[in-house]
Protein backbone atom coordinates (compact mmCIF):
# COMPACT_ATOMS: atom_id res chain seq x y z
CA UNK A 1 0.00 0.00 0.00
CA UNK A 2 1.35 3.42 -0.76
CA UNK A 3 0.65 6.25 1.30
CA UNK A 4 0.67 9.82 -0.19
CA UNK A 5 0.83 12.96 2.08
CA UNK A 6 -1.42 16.00 1.19
CA UNK A 7 -0.15 18.87 -0.38
CA UNK A 8 -0.64 22.16 0.82
CA UNK A 9 -0.23 25.90 -0.01
CA UNK A 10 -0.02 27.73 3.29
CA UNK A 11 2.34 30.94 2.97
CA UNK A 12 0.23 34.22 2.17
CA UNK A 13 1.60 37.53 0.97
CA UNK A 14 1.78 38.16 5.07
CA UNK A 15 5.05 36.15 5.13
CA UNK A 16 7.33 38.49 2.75
CA UNK A 17 10.34 38.69 5.21
CA UNK A 18 9.94 34.69 6.26
CA UNK A 19 12.08 31.90 5.41
CA UNK A 20 10.56 29.47 3.65
CA UNK A 21 9.10 25.77 1.99
CA UNK A 22 7.97 26.21 -1.76
CA UNK A 23 7.38 22.91 -3.84
CA UNK A 24 6.73 23.69 -7.38
CA UNK A 25 5.56 21.53 -10.29
CA UNK A 26 8.22 21.22 -12.70
CA UNK A 27 7.77 21.27 -16.74
CA UNK A 28 8.45 17.63 -16.85
CA UNK A 29 5.22 16.43 -14.48
CA UNK A 30 7.93 16.36 -11.09
CA UNK A 31 8.56 18.43 -8.24
CA UNK A 32 11.05 20.46 -6.56
CA UNK A 33 11.70 22.19 -3.18
CA UNK A 34 13.38 25.63 -2.71
CA UNK A 35 14.02 26.62 0.49
CA UNK A 36 14.36 30.77 1.07
CA UNK A 37 13.40 33.95 2.48
CA UNK A 38 10.26 35.84 0.86
CA UNK A 39 12.06 39.04 -0.43
CA UNK A 40 8.75 40.03 -2.60
CA UNK A 41 5.44 38.82 -3.73
CA UNK A 42 4.31 41.20 -6.58
CA UNK A 43 2.05 40.01 -9.19
CA UNK A 44 1.89 36.59 -8.76
CA UNK A 45 5.79 35.91 -8.40
CA UNK A 46 7.70 35.56 -5.15
CA UNK A 47 11.50 36.16 -5.11
CA UNK A 48 13.36 33.93 -2.31
CA UNK A 49 16.57 34.99 -1.54
CA UNK A 50 18.39 31.00 -0.40
CA UNK A 51 21.34 30.85 2.13
CA UNK A 52 23.94 30.71 -0.98
CA UNK A 53 22.18 34.28 -1.63
CA UNK A 54 21.03 33.62 -5.38
CA UNK A 55 17.69 34.77 -6.09
CA UNK A 56 14.91 32.68 -7.49
CA UNK A 57 11.60 34.00 -8.90
CA UNK A 58 8.59 31.64 -8.43
CA UNK A 59 5.07 31.83 -10.21
CA UNK A 60 2.28 31.31 -7.69
CA UNK A 61 0.57 29.50 -9.89
CA UNK A 62 3.51 26.79 -9.89
CA UNK A 63 3.34 26.52 -6.32
CA UNK A 64 1.61 22.51 -5.26
CA UNK A 65 2.82 23.54 -1.47
CA UNK A 66 4.49 25.59 0.76
CA UNK A 67 5.15 26.36 4.52
CA UNK A 68 6.96 28.35 6.97
CA UNK A 69 9.77 27.25 7.95
CA UNK A 70 12.49 28.16 11.13
CA UNK A 71 15.16 30.58 10.70
CA UNK A 72 18.65 28.57 10.02
CA UNK A 73 20.41 28.01 13.04
CA UNK A 74 23.78 30.42 14.02
CA UNK A 75 26.94 29.14 13.09
CA UNK A 76 29.15 28.11 16.10
CA UNK A 77 32.08 30.38 16.41
CA UNK A 78 34.33 27.48 14.83
CA UNK A 79 32.23 27.17 12.09
CA UNK A 80 30.62 24.06 12.25
CA UNK A 81 26.57 23.91 12.66
CA UNK A 82 25.17 23.43 16.54
CA UNK A 83 25.03 19.70 17.23
CA UNK A 84 21.31 18.36 18.13
CA UNK A 85 20.75 17.73 21.84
Amino acid sequence: MHLRGRLVHRITRDDVGKRVSVRIHLPDQGFTDIVGVVESWTDGVLTLRRRDDSVVEVAESDIAASRVVPPVPPRRRDGRPPQAP
